[in-house]
C-alpha cells in the first residue's frame, strides 16, 4: 500500500511536466456544490463542496522525447488488480486515469439558535480532505479506487465557511459550533464499480435514447464504513459516453475527460433518475469521535438516496443539477432530508 501512494504522489508532482509534453490530451476540471438551501432548509447535511481534476489516459503520458514515464507503467502494473476483468482484452482495452480532489463537508443540527448541546440531535461536524483516486475503465465498466485523508473537527474550518456564507447572504449564524466534534485525523478508502447498459439500452422515437448505469461499492475508514449499491436511468438525445451523473459522494468523479470532439452536436441534454442505498457500519458524523468522548446519536444502519435531475453539455463544458431525497440517518431525526446537488466540469488542454 505504501508503494501505491508513493506512485500516486509521483503523478501529482510530475503531472505538469506530462501535461506540457502531451498538450493535445484533455484534462477535466470539476466543481461540485451541494447545499440544503436549494430545498429551503438549513440542517443535517447542510453543505458540501469539492474541486477535482482528472488526468488524461495514463497511456498518453510521455516525456518531450516521446518516451513514456516509467512510473506510469509501474503504477498501472501495481494497480492492475483493480482493473476490470476482460474476456477479450484485445477487443476492449483498459484505460486508466488519476483523480486529485479537495473537498469540505459540514453537518449541523436543526436548532440554529441553541448554544448548548442538543442530546436529541446530531453533532456539529466539519470535514476537510484531500482525495487521490485511480480509475480503470473499459467501454462499459468503470472501477474507481479512492483514498481520502484529512481532518474532522475545528481544523476543518466548517464553522468559518458557514459563517462567511451566512454573512454574505444576510442569514443568522448557527450558535452551537462550540459543541462540534473534536479534531481527529480522518481517512477513507473507497472502491466502486460501475457498469453501463447492463439492464437497459434502447432507442426510442426520433432518436431518443434510454440507458442505465448500475453501481456497487464499499468504504472503509474512521470517516465511514459501508456497503453501497444503486442505479441510474438516463433519457435524452445523444447521451454522453460516460458513467453517469454522480452526487458529491466518495467515488463520484466518474466523468473522464474523453475526446474534445466526441460529438457533432455542440449542445446535449438529458434527464436522469438515480438511487444509492448504503448499509452503514460507522459514520463519524453521527457516531462521534473515534477515540475521544463526544456527542453521538443512534445511527440507522440502512440509508437511501434518491435523485432526479437534468444534465447537459456544451462543447467542452458539462453541467448537472439534481434534487436529492435522503432517508433518515439517525433515530432521533424527525424527518427525511432534501437538498440540491450542482456540478460543473470543463475539459481543457495545456496548448
Amino acid at each position: 500500500m505504501h508503494k501505491v501512494f508513493q506512485s500516486i504522489i509521483l503523478i501529482v508532482l510530475l503531472s505538469p511536466i506530462s501535461a506540457r509534453a502531451q498538450s493535445d490530451q484533455p484534462w477535466s476540471a470539476n466543481f461540485f456544490l451541494e447545499n440544503d438551501l436549494f430545498a429551503n432548509t438549513d440542517l443535517n447535511y447542510t453543505n458540501g463542496i469539492r474541486f477535482s481534476t482528472i488526468s488524461p489516459d495514463l497511456e498518453s503520458f510521455q516525456d518531450p522525447d516521446g518516451q513514456k514515464y516509467p512510473w506510469v507503467e509501474r503504477l498501472n502494473n501495481l494497480l492492475e488488480f483493480v482493473h476490470p476483468s476482460l474476456s477479450n482484452p484485445d477487443a476492449d482495452p483498459v484505460h486508466q486515469n488519476m483523480v486529485i480532489s479537495l473537498g469540505q463537508l459540514m453537518f449541523t443540527p436543526s436548532d440554529s439558535g441553541r448554544t448548548t448541546l442538543d442530546p436529541d440531535d446530531r453533532p456539529y461536524a466539519g470535514y476537510l480532505y484531500l482525495g487521490l483516486g485511480y480509475h480503470a475503465r473499459t467501454s462499459n465498466t468503470l472501477h474507481s479506487t479512492e483514498f481520502n485523508f484529512g481532518v474532522v473537527g475545528p481544523a476543518a474550518l466548517a464553522r468559518q465557511s458557514q459563517d462567511l456564507v451566512h454573512r454574505v447572504r444576510g442569514l443568522d449564524k448557527f450558535q452551537g459550533w462550540d459543541n462540534q466534534l473534536k479534531n481527529e485525523a480522518a481517512f477513507q478508502l473507497i472502491f466502486e464499480r460501475k457498469h453501463k447498459n447492463g439492464l437497459i439500452n434502447t432507442h426510442l422515437l426520433d432518436g431518443l435514447q434510454l440507458d442505465s448505469i448500475t453501481h456497487w461499492g464499499a468504504s472503509l475508514g474512521n470517516v465511514g464504513s459501508y456497503l453501497n449499491a444503486g442505479a441510474e436511468l438516463r433519457i435524452g438525445w445523444d447521451l454522453p459516453d460516460d458513467f453517469g451523473t454522480s452526487t458529491l459522494r466518495p467515488g463520484g468523479d466518474n466523468n473522464t475527460p474523453g475526446n474534445l470532439q466526441n460529438s457533432d452536436t455542440p449542445f446535449r441534454f438529458h434527464g436522469f433518475v438515480a438511487s444509492d442505498a448504503r448499509l452503514v457500519a460507522n459514520n463519524i458524523f453521527l457516531d462521534g469521535n473515534t477515540l475521544r468522548n463526544s456527542h453521538s446519536v443512534d445511527r440507522k444502519y440502512l440509508v437511501a438516496d434518491m435523485a432526479i435531475g437534468i444534465a447537459g453539455s456544451y462543447k467542452k463544458l458539462r453541467f448537472s443539477y439534481a434534487h436529492i431525497y435522503r432517508s433518515r440517518e439517525f433515530s432521533e431525526q424527525r424527518k427525511a432530508q432534501f437538498y440540491g446537488s450542482f456540478s460543473l466540469s470543463y475539459r481543457y488542454t495545456f496548448n
